[in-house]
């Protein structure tokens, strides 16, 4: 129903008489702009004749903002279907930022690689134990960072090249113990279908079923810190529980028999760069060769998991996981998460600005927080601003643990789900 009246004085407003919950056509999803009358009218003149009368629509002066409706005391709920689309958010999105730079990419690639070789050198030189700890961190959120480059290589954000992308994904990817065509499939399979409990790839929960059938052991080690937070391998090789497949088997369930060479490919280099780092332990011998590479190796799985993990869980509220009907790439992507992570954000290439990334994994990496910020007006709460952090994220350590504390699994029914949690896990009794 048209919520104002026509008037000679223009638009009058009539009492909100629809529902609490609003749908997908109400006013607050459109962005009209409609101008006031160039003066009020007198009860005794009549009707102007300068008026404007396209005024005379059935629309409101000013859309209503997502946060005003739920400022009257409507709790918002997460789960809720959004009043906008895709294209919407995606309109509001400058044209420049879908814009990839491959010479800006490469310089990126060009800069942690320097700063990798760098800072091996620098430490082989002193050779320190000093310097070793601070070489480690350093070191391993490097690989991290080198791990994100070739991330935007699978995307197809780091050039409109496919080739050009294959290359430097392989390069990138490979020199940290990443099959980049397995892992590129996989995480294309997760993002097609995030936050769907059946269908995601990465961090999806387990459904009662399959977590009841678990071992003791096994969730110990699932929820247990920092076990989890050393998983990426094990994933790799194996998948997760109530999944099979290998990302470096060409006739694994992950790919389809036109994928084949592509993963012979990656799982190839992935074996070359295995090779070298033997070959390397015979040069310098083993113990240099863990300090080198080794410990920075592990950091760097650590940063993988603790990153992705966070992307999806540890919000201070409960978010959904959706099945069935429920489920739409637009609301599987508004359950993800940003992250702020200090000074780590430029150096890990703006990752945890993830939201913008999960709905438009085409956009280049150094543009997501410019699309983040044109696309906040349509998103509104749907859009959780993310906790500020200091120069290193050591808040988000404390959302870890509370999750893997709570998070535990979801019902085996119903289209929206919560996680729920086992007390057993915890010390406590199932009731």
């Amino acid at each position: 129903m048209a919520s104002f009246v026509i008037s000679g004085c223009g638009l009058k407003p009539l009492p909100r008489i629809y529902p609490k919950q609003r749908t997908a056509h109400s006013f607050s999803t459109y962005n009209l702009r409609i101008s006031r009358p160039n003066q009020f009218c007198s009860s005794s003149s009549g009707i102007n004749e300068e008026r404007n009368w396209a005024l005379r629509v059935s629309a409101p002066l000013r859309i209503q903002p997502l946060e005003e409706e739920n400022a009257a005391g409507e709790e918002f709920d997460p789960a809720a279907p959004p009043p906008f689309k895709l294209s919407d958010i995606k309109a509001a999105i400058p044209k420049h930022c879908w814009v990839k730079d491959p010479w800006r990419s490469v310089s990126y690639v060009v800069r942690d690689v320097l700063a990798v070789f760098g800072m091996a050198a620098a430490a082989a030189y002193f050779n320190s134990w000093l310097v070793w700890p601070l070489y480690w961190f350093a070191q391993s959120t490097m690989f991290w960072a080198l791990f994100v480059l070739g991330h935007d290589c699978g995307h197809g954000s780091f050039s409109n090249n496919p080739k050009l992308n294959s290359v430097f994904g392989h390069f990138l990817h490979s020199s940290i113990l990443v099959p980049y065509h397995g892992w590129r499939i996989s995480h294309r399979t997760h993002h097609q279908n995030h936050g769907h409990v059946e269908n995601d790839e990465s961090w999806h929960p387990w459904p009662e079923k399959i977590y009841n059938s678990l071992d003791s052991m096994t969730k110990k080690l699932r929820f247990t810190l920092p076990f989890p937070m050393l998983a990426y391998p094990i994933y790799l090789w194996t998948r997760t529980p109530g999944k099979k497949g290998s990302h470096y088997h060409p006739d694994s369930d992950l790919f389809v028999p036109a994928e084949r060479k592509d993963i012979i490919t990656s799982t190839v280099c992935w074996t070359a760069m295995a090779a070298l780092l033997v070959g390397l332990s015979f040069v310098m011998g083993p113990v240099q060769l863990l300090k080198l590479y080794g410990v920075p190796y592990l950091g760097f799985v650590v940063w993988l998991d603790l990153v992705t993990y966070l992307h999806h869980h540890g919000h201070e509220d409960k978010l959904p996981w959706y099945r069935g009907k429920e489920w739409s790439y637009l609301r599987g992507g508004l359950t993800t998460l940003d992250r702020d992570y200090g000074l780590i954000n430029n150096i890990h290439h703006d990752i945890g600005t993830h939201v913008i990334h999960h709905l438009f994994p085409q956009i280049p990496h150094y543009n997501l927080i410019e699309a983040t910020e044109a696309a906040k007006g349509v998103l509104g709460k749907y859009y959780r601003e993310p906790k500020k952090s200091g120069p290193l994220p050591l808040h988000l350590l404390g959302d870890l643990a509370r999750s893997m504390k709570k998070d535990h699994y979801v019902s085996d029914t119903g289209d929206i789900v919560y996680y729920q949690t086992d007390p057993q896990l915890n010390g406590g009794q199932k009731s």
